[in-house]
């Protein structure tokens, strides 16, 4: 991946500073991924509904927070961040109906996300379904014996089971939490993730560079260039089907995006099909009028074949 190394240092320069600079220099298929999420404006509304979104759930204005979040699930409907904030919009409205729906999509979507299990459980306490509450409290026991006492997500599973024992003990009075807690950071913070994220990557260490990206994700939703460094990092893993469906989601959100045309392209030489990295190629041609960084790389890979610094 061209330039990281200087995107790398330029953040360390401005570490000090309380709102993260824009970062220049990330051509190297990252289209509109030279700035940090919070400074750069994608195309599409997906990421700036999310945050509003994010916004009013703190605000308690649960009403506005839904609209936002319905906005960013009809662009990404499995989206395990945008269901559970949905459901914590729906539960402020009192819909628990709806909640119970959009928590049950975020586990679907990510059966780790303890924040949406807990959740979930509670719900089904509040609506009387006992035995759905027991098999949510069973999963999180579950994780947790797994867990044990000293990984990453200990104490928040032991907190949620806490909360989904007591919602069945109150049974249809149990109270449900609607506020998102500690899961969603401002965007400084965000942006200060992404970029240890893109550190991470220059380094080769994918399986972290990942970690952060879900978190930066917490806080962006979904952002076209983070979308499209999970997809690298997976693909690095080799993790292809995984990378694809990044690389699909970022430019569904944002169809134009230079860094997810020239990433998924590569994807495709490494698979052996030329026939749609050539597509992608004649894609990015339309999109770049007088040349650009990212078209270079893939007809390069189209070409010779993968290169190690991509």
């Amino acid at each position: 991946m061209r330039y990281l190394t200087l995107v790398r240092s330029l953040f360390l320069a401005s570490a000090t500073l309380s709102i993260p600079t824009a970062v220049y220099g990330l051509d190297g298929g990252g289209g509109s991924m030279g700035s940090a999420p919070s400074l750069s404006v994608p195309q599409v509304d997906a990421a700036a509904e999310y945050r509003k979104g994010v916004d009013a759930l703190q605000a308690q204005r649960y009403a506005e927070a839904k609209k936002a979040f319905t906005r960013v699930l009809g662009v990404a409907p499995r989206d395990a961040n945008a269901n559970y904030l949905a459901g914590l919009a729906s539960a402020g409205l009192g819909d628990l109906k709806a909640a119970r729906r959009h928590y049950e999509r975020a586990v679907k979507s990510d059966s780790s996300m303890v924040a949406a299990r807990q959740e979930l459980g509670a719900t089904y306490a509040k609506l009387g379904d006992t035995q759905k509450a027991q098999g949510e409290l069973a999963s999180l026991n579950a994780m947790a014996e797994k867990c044990g006492d000293s990984c990453a997500k200990a104490a928040d599973i032991k907190a949620a089971v806490a909360a989904v024992n007591a919602a069945m003990a109150a049974g249809p009075r149990a109270m449900l939490q609607t506020q998102p807690g500690l899961l969603f950071a401002h965007a400084g913070s965000g942006d200060r993730t992404y970029l240890e994220a893109v550190g991470l990557i220059n380094e080769r260490r994918y399986d972290d560079a990942i970690a952060k990206l879900e978190a930066a994700r917490a806080t962006f939703g979904q952002h076209p260039d983070i979308l499209t460094y999970l997809g690298f990092a997976n693909r690095k893993l080799g993790r292809y089907e995984v990378a694809e469906s990044y690389y699909n989601q970022a430019l569904k959100v944002a169809p134009d995006h230079k860094g997810a045309t020239e990433y998924f392209g590569e994807l495709m030489v490494e698979r052996g099909d030329k026939a749609g990295a050539a597509k992608m190629l004649a894609k990015l041609e339309r999109i770049c009028t007088f040349g650009c960084a990212e078209a270079d790389e893939l007809r390069q890979w189209i070409e010779n074949g993968p290169s190690d610094a991509s």
